[in-house]
């Protein structure tokens, strides 16, 4: 008898899964039984090592998501190679910092193409070979700000403001035909992107102080929320942005 967490038998896209989230997020859909596809400019050989090892099938795409015109590419390769797609999740993207006053243009457009704009055409072509076979789990990556402001992260906190406006616009428009479209917002998660407010001894303190658990949060964290949101055990939860943050939020 299978369990609600089951994922035997389901192929899964998984965008940026060369480290950190993504591939903490590759390795928990793997270890629950899927199949995954691991799709991003960087060649994820290590993540695809992981799936392989747990048991499971797995592919690496190469694709540049910074514009759209990998996309239908990305989903044709997962279905050829592994003969299917029940799970798509957005976690690519990239993030610049800089003054408001003096952000340019071009770092606005970079962020808000890779981490809105791709995202989005992404599902779109994803949900059409969903919708056809009437059932589907998209997963968003947002972020702690998608519910804050931010500073020196314009482009960045517009994008991920975004995707949590975005996950609730598709889930009224596809829930009745099968699909659960939700996000996962980390809080504080130790990954090379973040070692370096780690090791700054001031801001590490402030960080520390604010989340109610006492600690950063593992990939792996973020990975289980992952494997909940893919599997039949949340059939029933659309439209929701699900903060995996230790308590920062509530604070």
């Amino acid at each position: 008898m299978t369990h609600p967490f089951d994922l035997s038998g389901k192929v899964a896209l998984v965008t940026g899964a060369n480290t950190g989230i993504g591939q903490a997020i590759a390795l928990a859909l793997a270890e629950a039984g899927a199949d995954v596809a691991l799709a991003g400019r960087s060649r994820a050989e290590e993540t695809l090592t992981g799936v392989r090892r747990l048991g499971r099938k797995g592919c690496i795409i190469e694709a540049d998501l910074s514009t759209t015109e990998p996309v239908s590419g990305v989903v044709a390769q997962a279905l050829a190679e592994l003969g299917g797609l029940d799970i798509l999740v957005n976690n690519a993207g990239i993030i610049r910092r800089n003054d408001a006053i003096d952000f340019t243009e071009a770092d606005w457009d970079a962020v808000i193409d890779t981490n809105l704009k791709t995202l989005f055409f992404l599902s779109q072509t994803a949900a059409r070979h969903m919708i056809a076979q009437g059932s589907g789990k998209i997963i968003n990556i947002a972020s702690m700000l998608s519910f804050q402001g931010g500073v020196r992260v314009p482009s960045y906190t517009a994008s991920k403001s975004g995707v949590a406006g975005l996950t609730k616009a598709l889930a009224n428009e596809w829930a009745a035909k099968g699909l659960n479209v939700n996000a996962i917002a980390p809080g504080y998660i130790a990954t090379n992107n973040t070692a370096a407010l780690q090791e700054d001894e001031v801001r590490n303190r402030q960080i520390m102080e604010r989340i109610p658990a006492g600690r950063w949060g593992a990939a792996s964290d973020i990975g289980g929320a992952a494997v909940f949101l893919a599997s039949s055990a949340s059939d029933y939860v659309n439209g929701h942005v699900l903060a995996v943050d230790g308590g920062w939020l509530a604070r």
